[in-house]
């Protein structure tokens, strides 16, 4: 079943409807919580409270909104009232990204070059990582962000930019030197 007609029917009450919309969207909201938070336990809190008003909420939902970008703005409200301080463990990324399968060498050097990444992730400016995490990871476009994180287009793009400076920033001693 397609995203509108779940909406449509968690709306009049389908509790698995709701529960199918759910399953659809706990890991890339738990994942990009989790970046945030940096906390699993509190990441789960704030994601299954973050259900519950989305499911309370529905009747308001507008038919033309991006559910997705609906949700994650309740997801990201409910972080803001339910921080705590943030822990120093961070997430690293996928074992198997970016996907193809390296020789010995190259796949350890891609696994120290991911945990640099991660580690230099976890350590951009809240503001700045939680509007990279949207775009890059969730493929959120720079509206979208701007709606879910309360902030203007122009603002979003921006961190998403600074963001992404800071990165290369910290990644220029990891990343192997191009052949010229």
């Amino acid at each position: 079943m397609d995203e509108p007609d779940l909406i449509e029917l968690s709306r009049q009450g389908d509790r698995q409807a709701f529960a199918a919309l759910v399953e659809r969207f706990w890991d890339p909201l738990f994942r990009w919580i989790h970046h945030l938070a940096r906390d699993q336990h509190q990441a789960e809190d704030v994601v299954q409270e973050a259900f519950l008003k989305a499911f309370s909420g529905l009747p308001s939902f507008r038919e033309n909104t991006h559910f997705r970008a609906w949700l994650f703005r309740i997801a990201f409200n409910t972080f803001l009232k339910q921080r705590r301080p943030a822990s120093k463990v961070v997430a690293a990324f996928p074992e198997d990204w970016p996907g193809s399968e390296p020789d010995p060498a190259e796949h350890a050097m891609n696994r120290e070059t991911l945990r640099h990444l991660a580690r230099a992730v976890g350590r951009l400016p809240r503001d700045f990582r939680a509007a990279f995490l949207l775009r890059v990871e969730e493929e959120l476009s720079y509206k979208e962000v701007a709606h879910v994180l309360g902030i203007t287009e122009e603002t979003a793009r921006w961190r998403v930019f600074k963001a992404r400076q800071k990165l290369v920033e910290v990644m220029k001693d990891h990343l192997p030197e191009s052949e010229s």
